[in-house]
């Protein structure tokens, strides 16, 4: 994963050739899914301040972009940060992207990268940041917290003297492939920049600042470039239901498409973050590959969907609570993927179905460090439950031993 500062929040960032990278200005990074599923926040979703803004649209309703830009955008903030590590350096670099007003108190939501350099333990905070509003006022910002899994982070202004426009969060309830959407921020450092497009997709996994991925991602084809992180995917009625956070590109621009961190994630690094300064995830400790149908038969498996147990690292929960993986010498490959034979097959936790790697990582999203879950497995061909006791996530996955 590599990190790409723009120089000032006044310069044009040089759009780097990249497979995916983040869209902030403090950091690009290289997306690529993981097996491993050591997941989840263990939270309370935050209430969103009540959408209290005059004209707010209430119920289904057109999609007009020209009212979502006029009554939004003046809660949308540039992000300005300096003084972030770069090469082992400190204060060489500095970052710019987007955020947006999440309450009147003066709370701004933004991206970790935005406000953070480096990856893994190696994440540093920058030490100053600002915050640029629409009518030209920049003010000083405190960073309360940032919760690298999910690239939240989440800042604090005075608001003395200020007119805060704060946006409400919706909700990924119900959100359809082929809704339309639209993006604020400021792609290489132009400000109340406005695009459009559409979900592409949902249930996307993309790259965190750690060594595990962020679940339920949503894809746009809305324009997201350089600048863009931090800032946010609104629905119809104006919503924010998501932070625009990384793009995928062979040329480096927005021609793409764009990933956004879901806001029921946001909502949950907000919650601990405004309590905390700090995010806890319950954390399983396996990596695991989805099965199907056809898999399953040349297998010779039990059950045709489930997640099957591919490595679990020495000395996490499910290695202490019994949870087996293949060896080496069940190393195999099916229709050109790497396969490992012989360990257990996840089905089910505390009751909830698991289909695929995403509902392993959604199903343990309530669940706090120290919380005791009940897997539903299969070892063979016998079924049975097993009872494993979540640990603290790492920052970086562990060697699988």
């Amino acid at each position: 994963m590599t990190h790409r500062p723009l120089a000032a929040a006044s310069a044009v960032a040089t759009a780097a050739v990249l497979l995916v990278t983040g869209c902030g200005g403090s950091s690009a990074k290289d997306a690529g899914s993981t097996a491993s599923t050591g997941t989840t926040a263990a939270s309370v979703a935050a209430a969103a301040e009540p959408d209290t803004r005059a004209g707010a649209v209430t119920g289904t309703t057109a999609f007009d972009p020209q009212t979502i830009f006029r009554r939004d955008s003046p809660g949308v903030v540039t992000i300005i940060s300096a003084g972030l590590k770069s090469g082992g350096a400190s204060d060489q670099s500095g970052g710019l992207g987007s955020g947006f007003v999440i309450s009147r108190d003066g709370e701004v939501a933004t991206n970790a990268h935005v406000v953070t350099s480096g990856e893994g333990a190696g994440i540093h905070e920058a030490s100053r940041v600002y915050v640029k509003f629409s009518d030209g006022n920049e003010v000083d910002a405190k960073v309360v917290g940032f919760d690298p899994f999910a690239d939240v982070a989440l800042l604090k202004i005075d608001p003395s003297g200020l007119d805060l426009k704060p946006l409400a969060l919706g909700s990924t309830k119900g959100v359809a492939v082929g809704a339309p959407v639209a993006a604020i921020g400021s792609p290489f450092g132009e400000e109340q920049s406005l695009s459009i497009g559409v979900i592409s997709a949902t249930e996307r996994s993309i790259d965190s600042l750690t060594g595990f991925s962020t679940s339920g991602a949503i894809q746009t084809d809305a324009a997201i470039n350089h600048g863009n992180s931090g800032g946010p995917l609104l629905d119809a009625k104006g919503s924010v239901l998501g932070i625009n956070s990384q793009i995928r590109t062979e040329s480096g621009d927005g021609t793409g498409v764009g990933f956004a961190v879901p806001v029921d994630a946001v909502k949950r690094s907000l919650a601990q973050l405004r309590t905390d300064g700090e995010v806890h995830y319950g954390y399983l400790g396996v990596s695991s590959r989805a099965l199907y149908p056809q898999a399953a038969k040349h297998f010779r498996l039990p059950v045709d969907t489930g997640v099957w147990v591919q490595q679990v690292p020495p000395g996490g929960p499910a290695a202490d609570a019994g949870i087996r993986a293949g060896g080496k010498a069940d190393e195999t490959t099916f229709q050109e993927l790497p396969w490992t034979k012989g360990g257990d097959i996840i089905v089910g936790v505390n009751g909830t179905k698991i289909v695929n790697d995403s509902d392993l990582a959604q199903a343990l999203l309530p669940f706090s460090p120290g919380d005791k879950v009940t897997l539903k497995i299969y070892r063979g061909q016998q079924q049975k439950d097993v009872d494993v006791t979540l640990g603290e996530r790492p920052l970086t996955t562990p060697p699988s031993g």
